[in-house]
């Protein structure tokens, strides 16, 4: 009798430990069934789009939810005669599904099942979905998972406290916040979605893309698991150690640590900024590529490269660009532009006490400050003497005032110029009006700058000089013809004040109606107003020498180009 009162209680126990499970399940069942849904899958809002379709009208084989095996089973056939309870070790299966659980209920007319506790799906030997509780409809074939839940293929493995996995489109997908992790990244996001059999992943709201070389945080984004590609579809900052890389479209291979971005992504690193209706980046050999309405603006230096195509190294600071190519220098009060074929900008002993630039410009140089124009066949600025040297036909022209020689250095103190040397051929023409000149030609010029104004000169080696003599209001009143060894001119304002000729002199004054014809222009003499750029605008139109006013043959030599390929080395 004892033994009988103790059995009578434990399964006493059991009908009330029973019957609190099935209120429970009924409860929960209620907040998750499909029609309660949190969040819709993707099936179900495709499925919506075709009049009259749903999962019962899909024509699709339904197959059973088998039960496998449990400790315990229990039916109230006559309160819920369609449910199952079934309780320890409980094993079942749909089509190539297996779930486990530690407890379950069977709704035999809807074809479902409610898990609870340690709750496992498998599908072959690649995916495992785990959680504290599963609502499985065997219909639909739509598995709800909540608490801890993990999702497991391959080397791919997704957490989140809500899941929602559709067997039919192999496709999980959450909406309370979740976590993707592979071998090579690890993203977050208030919403996403992965499928097992195309690896492919899309998340949206709060994205975080964190990468062991970069953080990209985003709006919205696609990401392959597989091929460990990152496609942007939105705001999105890609931020590492050495740059900041912005961009609304396009795809980042993590992998290969290549980016392809569109729509004027922005590519920042220390101070320069290039932007381009397209970029390509290698993260892994350190450059980027701009393509089409391209801009490179450097905020320390204060000087800007645009052009239709950029290249730029930052591992050795070094970039170039061609296609309509110009350099901007705004460090001063007005704007210095700059176009050739192609400008290159390379540094050497970078990260060093000794650290300089050099900056090519090739061919067909044009310059225009509103102060200041020029142009060459080729220009070098190098930063360790601060000297900018013209090649190839220089021609400097300051109001009316023209420079020009085989060679011209321009040396530089604090971006003014401190001093300028005219090598071979020089030649120096003021224009008085469009008949008069004045004139100085030498083997050597050079020119002395005082706070930017030029103070003195010092002309070497067979000068000839035609100098006009002025009164206080401008007005000509002779022409001085000399010829020497060396001629030093001093200015003030701008303006000769006096003239001390050096060696052989065979100088002679002539009245303004008494100048030889011979004498009014120089053997050298020419005015390249036709060449001068005229606006900023100009500077894209090249017009070469006439033939007949070509310097005389010379040897030279200029800076030799190169191709992006060894600023890749460099």
């Amino acid at each position: 009798m004892p033994r009988q009162k103790k059995n009578d209680t434990i399964d006493g126990h059991k009908r009330l430990f029973i019957a609190f499970l099935c209120l429970f399940a009924v409860s929960l069942a209620a907040q998750v069934k499909p029609g309660k849904q949190p969040a819709a899958s993707p099936r179900q809002s495709q499925d919506s789009l075709r009049p009259g379709a749903n999962a019962n009208q899909s024509g699709e084989k339904k197959t059973k939810v088998y039960l496998l095996h449990a400790d315990e089973g229990r039916a109230d056939k006559k309160q819920r005669p369609d449910v199952q309870v079934l309780i320890g070790h409980v094993k079942l299966r749909h089509d190539s599904m297996y779930m486990f659980c530690d407890s379950a209920l069977i709704f035999e007319n809807s074809n479902s099942v409610e898990a609870f506790s340690n709750v496992r799906m498998e599908q072959g030997d690649t995916l495992f979905i785990y959680g504290d509780y599963l609502y499985y409809d065997g219909m639909t074939q739509i598995a709800q998972l909540r608490n801890n839940v993990k999702m497991i293929n391959r080397n791919t493995t997704l957490l989140t406290d809500s899941l929602n996995y559709d067997r039919l489109y192999d496709l999980g997908y959450y909406f309370e916040g979740g976590t993707l992790m592979d071998e090579q990244n690890v993203l977050t996001s208030d919403w996403g979605e992965y499928s097992p059999a195309t690896k492919q992943s899309v998340f949206n709201h709060d994205v975080k893309l964190v990468n062991p070389k970069f953080v990209l945080t985003s709006d919205t984004l696609r990401y392959n698991t597989d091929s460990k590609v990152a496609v942007i579809l939105g705001p999105s900052n890609i931020v590492s150690e050495n740059n900041h890389i912005y961009s609304e479209r396009g795809v980042y291979n993590t992998l290969t640590d290549q980016a392809e971005l569109l729509d004027r992504s922005v590519l920042t690193n220390q101070g320069k900024r290039m932007t381009g209706d397209s970029l390509f980046y290698d993260r892994k050999q350190g450059y980027g590529e701009a393509f089409d309405n391209v801009r490179m603006n450097d905020s320390i230096n204060r000087n800007m490269l645009t052009g239709d195509y950029c290249f730029y190294n930052e591992l050795t600071d070094s970039a170039f660009a061609t296609k309509r190519a110009v350099a901007i220098d705004y460090s001063q009060g007005d704007s210095l532009f700059m176009h050739g074929d192609t400008l290159l900008m390379v540094t050497r002993n970078l990260g060093t006490d000794s650290l300089y630039r050099l900056m090519k410009t090739y061919h067909h140089v044009r310059m225009y400050r509103t102060d200041v124009q020029g142009v060459c066949d080729s220009l070098v600025y190098n930063s360790k003497d601060s000297c900018l040297t013209m090649y190839g036909d220089p021609i400097l022209w300051n109001a009316g005032q023209q420079l020009l020689g085989e060679r011209v250095e321009i040396y530089m103190n604090d971006s003014t110029i401190d001093w300028a040397h005219i090598i071979n051929q020089a030649l120096m023409v003021e224009q008085k009006d469009t008949l008069h000149y004045n004139q100085v030609s030498g083997q050597e010029m050079k020119f002395f700058f005082t706070d930017g104004d030029m103070r003195r000169v010092e002309v070497t080696g067979n000068v000839l000089m035609g100098i006009y003599a002025e009164e206080k209001d401008s007005t000509m009143t002779g022409y001085n013809y000399s010829e020497g060894s060396v001629l030093h001119i001093y200015l003030k304002n701008r303006r000769m004040e006096r003239a001390k000729l050096i060696g052989s002199n065979n100088g002679n004054f002539y009245p303004m109606n008494q100048i030889p014809p011979d004498k009014l222009r120089l053997p050298t003499f020419s005015w390249f107003d036709y060449v001068r750029p005229l606006d900023k605008a100009d500077i894209f139109n090249w017009r070469p020498k006439k033939a007949e006013d070509q310097l005389k043959p010379t040897t030279e030599k200029r800076p030799q180009n190169i191709d992006k390929r060894d600023l890749i080395n460099m």
